[in-house]
């Protein structure tokens, strides 16, 4: 009668010792910045970059686990720049109302086919990684799975200058996962990220990281017409005042300042401006001057911020005014054609 009491319990301190199941805690790294760089308006191709994102999970020990398996997914959302990860997402400048937006896109593939989505198997699906590890006994044990997002910003897009941004943290950046574990042996890998497992389970705030863009100011598209001062018959009297036009095309934002040289024919080391004939061999000159406003009161000089015209790009073609005047002359200037030719610098 005392031995299969003793048996009973044995088998009962052995049913108090079965391990009961463990779960996998999983979290991720990834570069704080997805850096674009520097980004032409309308580039003739995309510009891309790409992101590094770091998954470790963790399994508790268990004195008779031998390993587990788990599938994570890595779902993004739109970020705090908007968008969508169906059409485009957007990078926003800070300022302006509104902001000037930039599209851009994340990918889970190098090919740029598939877009990465929120949702594990969504439209479009969060990126999928999987692993599979030990876990001894006593210590526990860990597994790592590094990936890379492939993100780019499509080409033959008009911007404005500017430094753009958006920041993917909070809920836009969710870790779905699910786990398998055996007690002795190879545990599966799960099918999916939220189901059919040993358990499962999500979190948001997983990482943070910004996408990042400047685009440089540019201008471009210059003209500009003529100064004629007509023809004068006799000696110059009064004032003969007329005006040229300078038309630009600058990208939005873009700050810029336009100076104007002292010509071909002014003396060494003075501002003044002359217009130049040549008759049988001898030089004559007739003294002129530029001006930023219509009074003539301005004068229009290459010194940036003293005496130079300024604006700011539009992204469409701005016109500027160049007032010129020939101040009456003392005497009788010899008959002839007089000209001079400026060098227009556009600093932006």
């Amino acid at each position: 009668m005392k031995v299969p009491v003793l048996v009973l319990l044995l088998v009962l301190g052995l049913l108090a010792a079965t391990p009961a199941h463990a779960a996998a805690v999983c979290t991720a790294t990834a570069n704080p910045t997805l850096p674009f760089g520097n980004v032409n308006s309308n580039a003739p191709g995309p510009t891309p970059a790409t992101l590094n994102i770091t998954v470790t999970c963790t399994t508790a020990a268990l004195s008779l686990l031998a390993t587990t398996g788990v599938r994570v997914c890595v779902g993004i959302g739109a970020g705090s720049g908007g968008g969508s990860s169906s059409t485009w997402r957007t990078l926003r400048t800070s300022t302006g109302t509104p902001p000037d937006t930039l599209n851009f896109q994340l990918y889970n593939n190098a090919g740029y086919s598939q877009v990465t989505g929120l949702v594990p198997r969504g439209t479009p699906p969060a990126q999928e990684l999987t692993m599979t590890y030990n876990v001894p006994l006593v210590v526990g044990g860990s597994g790592a799975q590094s990936t890379q997002l492939f993100a780019q910003i499509p080409a033959n897009q008009v911007l404005a200058a500017g430094n753009y941004s958006s920041t993917f943290s909070g809920a836009d950046v969710v870790l779905t996962w699910a786990w398998n574990e055996v007690l002795l042996g190879n545990a599966t890998v799960p099918a999916t990220c939220n189901g059919g497992a040993t358990g499962t389970n999500s979190a948001s705030a997983a990482f943070s990281f910004t996408a990042t863009a400047t685009v440089l100011p540019q201008c471009g598209s210059y003209l500009t017409t003529p100064l004629d001062f007509g023809n004068v018959t006799g000696g110059i009297t009064s004032n003969i005042d007329r005006t040229a036009t300078l038309t630009l095309t600058c990208l939005k934002n873009t700050a810029f300042q336009i100076g104007l040289d002292n010509g071909q024919n002014n003396p060494p080391a003075t501002p003044t401006r002359r217009m130049r004939t040549t008759i049988g061999g001898s030089s004559y000159y007739l003294a002129y001057e530029l001006y930023r406003d219509s009074a003539r009161s301005q004068r229009w000089g290459s010194t940036l911020t003293v005496d130079t015209a300024s604006g700011t790009g539009t992204g469409s073609a701005q016109q500027l005014t160049i007032y010129g005047r020939v101040p009456p002359v003392t005497g009788q200037p010899p008959a002839g054609t007089y000209n001079d030719v400026v060098q227009v610098t556009i600093t932006y």
